[in-house]
């Protein structure tokens, strides 16, 4: 319709029993479409909708190790860290430390450094080791498909 003065675009949408809604507020004029105002907020919700259907969802799976543990036990719990990478998940890695095992976190800081060398092109290191209580912890992240 061109630029219409805000009365005379009110008085036909009110005529049409349509409303006027403003679409672009910040363009110089402000436009407005005279429209059904809850079939377009309908029609907007849906993109929303469509847009957060297509978004990725992240988990972050867990793995716990100890300190002390076997090289068979090891190997297998780095064997479930790789499955999760490749399924696209990332990976909390606990280390849990008892009793005078919390005087040494050395240990497992050289358990999770070992097991990042071990895991180097599936997983990216997120966040350092960082102790918190008795626990350490480690966030691995799916490598980029684009680096190989």
């Amino acid at each position: 319709m061109g630029i219409v003065r805000t009365d005379d675009a009110r008085k036909l949408a009110y005529d049409a029993d349509l409303d006027l809604v403003e679409v672009a507020p910040k363009a110089k004029p402000p436009v407005a479409k005279i429209m059904d105002y809850g079939k377009y907020k309908y029609e907007q919700d849906q993109k929303a909708r469509e847009a957060r259907k297509n978004q990725q969802q992240t988990v972050v799976k867990e793995q716990k190790f100890r300190p002390k543990i076997d090289e068979h036990d090891y190997q297998t719990k780095k064997n479930n860290v790789e499955r999760f990478l490749e399924k696209g998940n990332k990976v909390k890695v606990t280390i849990m430390f008892r009793g005078r095992e919390q005087s040494r976190p050395e240990l497992g800081f050289r358990l999770l450094e070992r097991l990042a060398d071990d895991i180097g092109e599936l997983g990216v290191v997120e966040s350092r080791p960082k102790q918190d209580g008795r626990n350490m912890t480690m966030v691995f992240g799916p490598a980029r498909k684009g680096k190989k």
